[in-house]
């Protein structure tokens, strides 16, 4: 009997090893992972680059206080503020400390402006921004703020792409906007570009501050580094994680030069936070990501992915109702609950996992290859066939 809480719905399978877009079972089965950790895994298992990161770091210094200087993160804090519209980074270990870390930046701001009653952060109905106790009550979901009262105050909810009422909801106390670029556990749901232009007038003409959660979506999965950047706007603050370790726990948050004026030595720490070896594997991540080829890739598979897939759609119109996503971050939404669709991808080993309204969530690491989407392909052409 194992001795973990039941606080996930684990599935009857656990892994030996993996390689590349593969994983490989305790009982000797080979399957195709379009999971990746929930898009963590960004250059698939046991990347050699950065196995070879790891291990070079590990032999030299594994943990330092933040009291000191840490030549890996100040390097990889450059590599950000360099290719991104960031200027300050403060490192984190996770998307749900990123996320929290970006509404005490927001707030800090206001306040060491002298406007501490500024305080109200606005998000989108039913959205994930993590599971601590603050991000939970910023999500607005009633499912998973259940049996955690008393309630944390300080953020209001308006309905996704409803900006009318989200221009009721803002007053002279609201701090920020946050969104997801793209909704990864809400179901796959993009926010247009000209939304997010929208929602950046609105910032600007109100003087609050634009929070971007691109922990799901962000470090290349759409194609480009960050989703929003076919909007050409700038957003002050952006929580990112998952991709950015490819498999290591590391967050951050990136934040423009007025916010960090905020956050003075005490205003926020980790413990782990920006530690040696994170930093290490970090700086190995974006070394690949930053290849000049890299991104045009992603950007060249998932046409190839999204065209298959609509193809699909196309055959079986009364199973797939909408292929959704950008990049490699990729819904396919079907009529019917997901979740009989999903074990029988998993029976023809395809690995995916769910999201809301009926989606299930194809998450390929960023250096997959064609062949192996065509697999993937295949298997899913095979299941929809099954099911009519």
């Amino acid at each position: 009997m194992s001795a973990l809480a039941k606080n996930y719905n684990r599935r009857k399978i656990s892994f030996n090893y993996g390689k590349g877009s593969f994983l490989y079972s305790t009982n000797g089965k080979k399957y195709l992972d379009f999971v990746q950790g929930i898009a963590v895994n960004s250059l698939g298992h046991a990347n050699p680059y950065l196995v070879k990161a790891i291990n070079k770091q590990s032999k030299k210094l594994w943990h330092v206080s933040n009291a000191f200087i840490i030549p890996e993160g100040e390097k990889l804090a450059q590599k950000l503020t360099k290719k991104t519209f960031s200027d300050f980074i403060i490192f984190q270990n996770s998307g749900a400390e990123a996320t929290e870390a970006a509404i005490k930046v927001a707030r800090r701001y206001f306040f060491s402006i002298g406007q501490p009653k500024k305080n109200i952060i606005l998000c989108v109905k039913n959205s994930f921004h993590g599971r601590t106790l603050a991000t939970i009550y910023a999500s607005g979901s009633k499912k998973m703020t259940e049996g955690f009262a008393p309630k944390v105050d300080g953020f209001d909810h308006f309905e996704f792409g409803n900006h009318k009422s989200l221009k009721k909801k803002i007053t002279n106390r609201t701090a920020a906007i946050m969104v997801e670029t793209v909704m990864g556990e809400g179901g796959i749901k993009v926010i247009p570009d000209w939304c997010l232009k929208e929602l950046r007038k609105i910032c600007n003409k109100k003087n609050i501050l634009l929070i971007l959660d691109e922990v799901q979506c962000g470090i290349g999965r759409s194609g480009n580094f960050f989703a929003f950047e076919n909007s050409k706007i700038k957003p002050d603050i952006v929580p990112i994680a998952k991709g950015i370790g490819g498999g290591f726990p590391l967050g951050a948050v990136l934040m423009n030069r007025k916010v960090a004026s905020g956050m003075v030595p005490g205003t926020h720490g980790s413990t782990f936070g920006g530690n040696p070896l994170a930093m290490s594997v970090g700086n190995a991540v974006l070394d690949q990501i930053f290849k000049k080829t890299f991104l045009y890739n992603v950007k060249k598979l998932s046409k190839h992915f999204h065209s298959e897939l609509n193809k699909i759609k196309k055959d079986f119109p009364k199973i797939i109702k909408e292929v959704r996503g950008v990049g490699l971050l990729i819904g396919l939404q079907l009529y019917n609950d997901q979740t009989k669709f999903i074990q029988k991808l998993m029976d023809n080993k395809l690995l995916t996992i769910r999201a809301a309204e009926n989606v299930i969530r194809i998450l390929p690491p960023l250096n997959v290859k064609k062949k192996e989407i065509d697999i993937a392909i295949k298997i899913i052409r095979k299941v929809c066939l099954s099911q009519k």
